[in-house]
């Protein structure tokens, strides 16, 4: 005898319920039926799973063990069911990760408009989302490599870069004397407190690594984005941001003089084909994400126009 799902859900049912009758009800058989079940799991097995006793069926050791591996089994496939019946009904759905960036929403929205609808799992590490992308966690990840701090790409995975590198600006509080220019100095900044997310990977070391290189030792505070924004708001840090963030009444985003830190922007697939299928999508919305930005215009303006027509840029990673 092999045994199968129905076998563990059964179980599971004893349990549960306490009671053989009672199961069997739960399950929709005979109770004869179940018991003759049990005893050819039993015997499988090796030993009783429940004790019989008048007010009911209860577990042994060895039946705790079994339920222990079994319960998790039965509800990974509850789930399963569950997603397959949805995605029959619905249409199948794409699962994307990715790490922050204000070119999702229209990403998402371009997508639900080709009859792609997404689910989306947002992280702060991009090597986490890699991980899950080579799990089969997930379809698509779009995931932030920092300067100076590769990721650990998964064998299999194809890339596609989005963007070689991306200066990261400086968000500063809009009384700071360094808001009234455009370009912020390192060194205007160098009595200010620093917020940086230490669960970004790569983040802390390249921010250290770029005031160092400037000369300089500010006191660093952690934090998250969320409460970095809010800091900067109230005057008490000043911190690095995506170029494409939005000043604000209380907080400017600036250029940071020489773009001493950058990141290269990466959508990564299992198969080339999905890649190939969501890619224009993203780059249509990340362009015009730019675009409204107006100190990150100017520098692409500076450069020549964004590369949108440009022959696609290809990383495979081989197996």
């Amino acid at each position: 005898m092999e045994l199968e799902v129905r076998h563990l859900r059964a179980l599971c049912a004893i349990a549960d319920t306490g009671s053989l009758h009672r199961a069997a009800r739960q399950l929709g058989v005979a109770q004869p039926s179940l018991s003759t079940q049990l005893r050819r799991i039993e015997q499988e097995l090796g030993g009783a799973l429940f004790t019989r006793e008048r007010t009911g069926c209860r577990p042994t050791a060895l039946g705790r063990v079994v339920l222990g591996r079994a319960r998790p089994l039965v509800a990974e496939m509850r789930s399963l069911v569950a997603e397959a019946r949805a995605a029959a009904a619905d249409g199948p759905q794409l699962r994307i990760g990715s790490t922050a960036s204000r070119a999702l929403a229209g990403w998402l929205r371009r997508l639900r408009a080709r009859s792609q609808e997404p689910i989306l799992q947002m992280d702060v590490s991009a090597n986490a989302l890699l991980r899950m992308l080579a799990d089969g966690q997930l379809d698509i990840a779009f995931v932030h490599e920092v300067e100076g701090s590769p990721l650990r790409i998964p064998d299999g995975l194809r890339l596609r870069v989005l963007v070689e590198r991306e200066p990261q600006f400086v968000s500063l509080p809009t009384d700071h004397p360094a808001a009234a220019r455009p370009v912020v100095r390192l060194a205007e900044l160098a009595h200010d407190r620093w917020m940086v997310d230490p669960t970004v990977d790569g983040e802390w070391d390249a921010v250290h690594r770029m005031l160092r290189s400037a000369g300089l030792s500010p006191r660093i505070l952690h934090g998250d984005y969320h409460t970095a924004a809010s800091l900067v708001a109230t005057g008490e840090v000043v911190t690095v941001c995506q170029p494409t963030c939005l000043s604000r009444s209380e907080m400017a985003v600036r250029r940071i003089q020489g773009d001493p830190l950058g990141v290269r922007l990466l959508l990564a697939a299992r198969m080339q084909a999905d890649l190939d299928s969501v890619y224009p999508d993203l780059e249509e919305a990340y362009w015009e994400t730019a675009r409204q930005s107006p100190g990150y215009r100017e520098w692409l303006k500076k450069r020549g126009a964004p590369p949108e027509r440009d022959a696609p840029m290809y990383v495979h990673v081989s197996t």
